[in-house]
């Protein structure tokens, strides 16, 4: 007998189902089209979704065709029958009408006789929505791609089984892997299964990207709640009274979970009062008894008495009642293990986070460091050799960078114009140096406040030939199209290519300085100046002519430099003005005379700076200001810098 009665319900079973697909493909698109043609004609948001939903789950190849041209506004009406169509208009202004599905002609009608469906904004956003389960199949890749855009952009339940049923058939391994991880991302906020949910959570333990911390964050987010006894949801943390939260906060959650009355405040009180005022008294008191908080309150507790207002809270009913209830921080998710499991995670990309922005703090610092150290080198060569403070070596660093926009006037291929400005802004920067040397320096030897003031009186003359030959407006050194965009390591670390250019070029000038001071002639003989410039002469170095090569030589460099801080900085007369601070700094926190002490100084200044910035990123200002504090409190303890040269740089 169970048997029969098995089979019989089996056999019930398959015929139910032989009738509802029976069904289902009777529903095709016109007949789909025509049980909605109310809505569909109407145009409302509110209503329309049961006809877009029918169309994206009928299963049929050309719900994707009539879906896009009822998006695109395409998709006409016929007022008489209510049969939905796709037009061309005609030169009599009449239209040809053709049918949805298989763009056949079949027939053509007067404008007044159709109508037009235009869905609004709205309408077309859930229409997109629906046609991400078609455009996740699309033969175009480029149509794949931007499905995926418009499901990150705007996600909800209905793409996460229309998004799993496309990675299997996915030929592109790239888009695939874009997949794969876009259903991980849906699956945390829309999976049915606690533990598909969790499994996808604990995936990215070792992400770094913003929009997986941004899925995982809204799981933790909690709500503070009071309760009578121990609560049993997903709770986060129990909260005391008075260190958790103020008093004032927890009493508020009792009155908003209707566990304690409301305790009126004095404006309340106030009016309270005034509305019960009856012949120059208020509960039996006198109006001007009511000139302290203790009447006020001694008043209204009269009439609470009588039933006129609300009781008065007092401070020890307010604290009994705090005292009978329990106050919780509560998941909004209820599930304990997917909360455990996001903040595990969390915690873990976050410790990544840390250590990647740390890299990316240090590749900044490392960066910044190459440029001040361009921006110095010159001036630790002459400084050191000479012992001259050099107030206008900022505007040779501006003069290098101005050469850089003259020649891309005339080379108008960036590659060439670069390679062309570095040895020409050498050579400019290179004369005006000697020059400078020549005519004003070479007379202010040992007159260290008279040569200060005079190289400042030359930097500000410099500034103004700049304005009046370029004027004051900025003008573009423009990089190479290779030095575009930045090396990306990950979502945290990156560094731009000008950078990393800029970081070779100083790598390229310490080896190349080191070379010329260590392996050559001319390093000898300035060596032997920088340290006993008397004792040089009488061996029969000429100190006057190394002078003047050596500030020739710092000045060319400041030119180059010039050229390199040109390419992401605005050339501008006052240019230079902005190194010159930095570059003194550079040069006596590092050692004066000393390239590796510049090197030193360079890199602890850069990557100060930068930790100064990241820790007080909304004021630059105070971190100047910091930076130079310290340098000041530096220079009191290592008076002589990082590295100190022994000779006259020292102080001999």
């Amino acid at each position: 007998m169970t048997n029969r009665l098995t089979t019989l319900c089996m056999a019930i079973a398959m015929l139910l189902t032989g009738l509802c697909a029976a069904i289902a493909q009777d529903r095709d698109i016109p007949s789909i089209l025509q049980e909605h043609a109310a809505i569909i004609a109407k145009g409302s948001r509110k209503t329309i979704e049961p006809a877009i939903v029918d169309l994206r789950d009928s299963g049929q190849v050309d719900a994707q065709m009539v879906l896009e041209a009822w998006q695109a506004k395409e998709l006409w009406q016929r007022k008489a029958d209510g049969q939905f169509f796709t037009t061309t208009k005609n030169e009599d202004n009449s239209y040809t009408l053709f049918d949805v599905i298989t763009g056949s002609e079949v027939g053509t009608a007067d404008k007044k006789e159709l109508k037009q469906i235009k869905p609004n904004s709205g309408i077309r956003g859930m229409i997109g929505a629906a046609l991400v389960q078609f455009q996740l199949m699309d033969a175009d890749p480029a149509k794949r791609l931007d499905a995926l855009t418009a499901i990150d952009r705007d996600p909800n339940p209905t793409h996460l089984p229309a998004l799993r049923a496309a990675i299997d058939a996915e030929p592109d391994a790239d888009i695939k892997e874009t997949k794969i991880r876009l259903e991980r991302l849906l699956t945390i906020a829309y999976g049915a299964d606690e533990a598909e949910r969790v499994a996808a959570i604990e995936s990215f333990s070792d992400a770094l990207s913003v929009d997986v911390r941004a899925k995982l964050n809204p799981i933790l987010a909690t709500t503070r709640v009071a309760t009578a006894t121990k609560s049993t949801a997903n709770i986060a943390a129990q909260l005391t009274p008075g260190t958790d939260l103020s008093k004032e906060d927890a009493y508020a959650l009792l009155v908003a979970a209707d566990l304690a009355p409301a305790a009126p405040t004095q404006d309340e009180i106030r009016l309270a009062l005034g509305d019960n005022i009856i012949d120059g008294r208020v509960g039996g008191q006198p109006i001007a008894t009511l000139n302290t908080i203790e009447g006020r309150e001694f008043a209204y507790e009269a009439l609470a008495d009588d039933g006129l207002v609300p009781p008065l809270v007092t401070a020890d009913e307010m604290q009994w009642a705090i005292e009978d209830h329990l106050f919780y921080d509560v998941y909004d998710e209820p599930s304990k293990a997917v909360t455990d499991a996001a903040e595990t995670t969390l915690q873990s990309i976050n410790t990544r986070v840390g250590f990647n922005q740390a890299l990316d703090l240090g590749l900044d610092g490392l960066s910044l460091a190459s440029i001040y150290f361009l921006a110095a080198i010159g001036l630790a060569i002459t400084f050191g050799v000479m012992g001259v403070i050099n107030m206008a070596h900022g505007e040779f660093i501006m003069m290098g960078a101005y050469t850089g926009y003259v020649v891309q006037q005339f080379i108008t291929d960036y590659t060439l114009s670069i390679i062309v400005a570095l040895p020409l802004a050498f050579g400019v920067t290179f004369a005006a140096g000697v020059a400078m040397e020549r005519l004003v320096i070479r007379h202010l030897y040992h007159r260290p406040l008279e040569t200060l003031l005079a190289t400042f009186g030359i930097s500000v003359a410099l500034q103004q030939i700049a304005k009046n030959i370029f004027g004051t407006q900025a003008r573009p050194l423009t990089s190479p199209a290779w030095l575009d965009g930045a090396w990306v390591l990950n979502d945290v670390v990156s560094i731009s290519y000008i950078r990393i250019a800029i970081f070779v070029l100083a790598l390229i000038f310490l080896t190349l300085l080191l070379f010329i001071l260590n392996k050559t002639r001319l390093g000898l003989e300035v060596r032997a100046v920088t340290q006993n410039p008397r004792m040089a002469a009488s061996m029969g170095i000429n100190p006057d002519k190394i002078n003047m090569l050596t500030f020739g030589l710092g000045s060319g460099i400041a030119g180059i430099a010039g050229v390199a801080i040109g390419l992401f900085a605005k050339v501008t007369s006052e240019l230079g003005s902005d190194y010159i601070v930095q570059s003194f700094m550079t040069v006596v926190v590092g050692g004066v005379g000393n390239i590796w002490g510049t090197l030193a100084g360079a890199t602890m200044i850069g990557g100060l700076q930068k930790g100064i910035e990241f820790l007080n990123p909304s004021n630059t200002l105070a971190a100047q200001t910091y930076m130079i504090i310290f340098i000041i409190i530096f220079i009191q303890f290592r008076p002589r810098g990082i590295i100190a040269l022994k000779g006259r740089a020292a102080g001999d």
